[in-house]
Parts: C-alpha cells; structure tokens; sequence
C-alpha cells in the first residue's frame, strides 16, 4: 500500500492509492469489529447541523465509512445526482433512472469540516473507476462530489488538481463534481444496513473489508470509540 501526505489548505491530509478491488479481502479483514455505540438524533436536532453529499458505489459502504468519523452526526442512503422523482431502490439499482447511490452526512462544521469530508471521500473509494467500485458496476455506482455552493466546488476541484499534481494515482481521476440538487432517502431497510446485517455475505465480502481498510488508513480521523 502506498500513502501520501499532502498539505491542503495547511491541512495535512492522506491519501490512499491502493485502490483494490472491494473482493479482494482477507479472512483477518472480516474478522474486525465494525460495529460501535450509535447516538440517536431526532430531525429537529439533525437541523443543527451542516450536510455534505457524495456517491461512491454501494451506498451501505460509503454510510458505515462517514458514520465511523468524529464529528459526522448521521449519514442516511439514499439516491441523487439524477433527473428523476422519488427513485425506488430496484429502479436504480437496475439502472433504470440516472441516479447514483448517494449519501447524506450531517456534520459538526467545529469538529469536521467540509475539506475533511472531502478528503474522507476521496480516501475511501477508487476516484479513477468509472462507473463502477469493486464488484458493482454501473453509472449508478458513479463517483459524484456534491457542491452546494461555490466554496464547496472551489474546495472539491481544488483537492482533485493537487491530486493528480502529486500523482496520486496511475489513472485520470473521474469523479464528477455536480451542484447538489435533491436527495431522496432510500427506503428505511437500506438504513444502518452494514450494521443491522452484520452476516449478509455482501457486507462480510465486500462492505466490512471495505471499512476496515478506511479505519486502518484514516485512524486519526475515526470517532474515539473505534479507534485502535
């Protein structure tokens, strides 16, 4: 494996360019605990903070790996990036509209902030795959980095072009940067689901190793609870 550090905005930050395949994982991958305490929110208290959206393959993955950093309140799955009104999960899924798996995170801008979340984005999927990440393929499993503003944009495009000036990866980096729009949450069952399914073979294969190589490479950014 191979880590850079780079400074960005006086931030030092990392960046993973192992990009392997999401099947690739170890029995002592699995193994690792994943799971931790989780604070509850009502969406009255929810409204206290910032959200950031991104789209990085299967959207139970990209959950578990936001909820798993200090300052992130809560991250709910969902769909966005698309033309489409109020998506089900097997319209998207079978590519049947133009979303993408996505995510909402709510954040504490004084303890994360938004060059964090994108630095986070980056680090925890492939940004040179198109349309695909690991084993799921498709438009629907793009990399997207939402702006809600032209700060976010300026920061999102900015860390994309100190990337490939460092060379970080042997590929073109694809990640769309899009003006968020609309986000439709995805049905309840899809919420919490590495951690409500800790056994589907999915999530042991494919979502679990994905995390822990995020929590191995990224400790410092995780909650103190999980911290090694």
């Amino acid at each position: 494996m191979k880590i850079i550090r780079i400074t960005f905005l006086g931030i030092i930050l990392m960046a993973s360019t192992n990009c392997q395949p999401k099947n690739t994982s170890t029995k002592s991958d699995i193994a690792k605990e994943t799971t931790f305490p989780k604070e509850a929110f009502t969406t009255e208290e929810l409204q206290n903070y910032e959200t950031a959206y991104f789209a990085s393959g299967c959207f139970w993955c990209v959950e578990a790996i936001f909820e798993s950093v200090e300052g992130v309140k809560e991250v709910y799955s969902g769909y966005s990036g698309g033309k489409e009104e109020n998506p089900t999960y097997e319209e998207v899924a079978y590519g049947r509209t133009s979303h993408a798996e996505a995510v909402e995170v709510y954040y504490d801008p004084a303890k994360i902030s938004f060059t964090k979340l994108v630095q986070v984005f980056f680090g925890s999927h492939d940004p040179t795959s198109l349309n695909r990440q690991g084993p799921d393929r498709g438009a629907q499993y793009r990399s997207i980095a939402f702006y809600k503003n032209d700060e976010q944009e300026r920061i999102i495009k900015d860390y994309i072009d100190l990337l490939e000036s460092k060379d970080a990866y042997d590929r073109p980096i694809v990640t769309q940067v899009v003006e968020f729009n609309t986000f439709y949450k995805a049905e309840e069952y899809h919420q919490d689901y590495e951690r409500k399914n800790p056994n589907n073979s999915y999530i042991r294969n494919v979502s679990i190793p994905r995390l822990n190589r995020f929590k191995k490479n990224f400790e410092s950014y995780l909650k103190k609870e999980i911290q090694h």
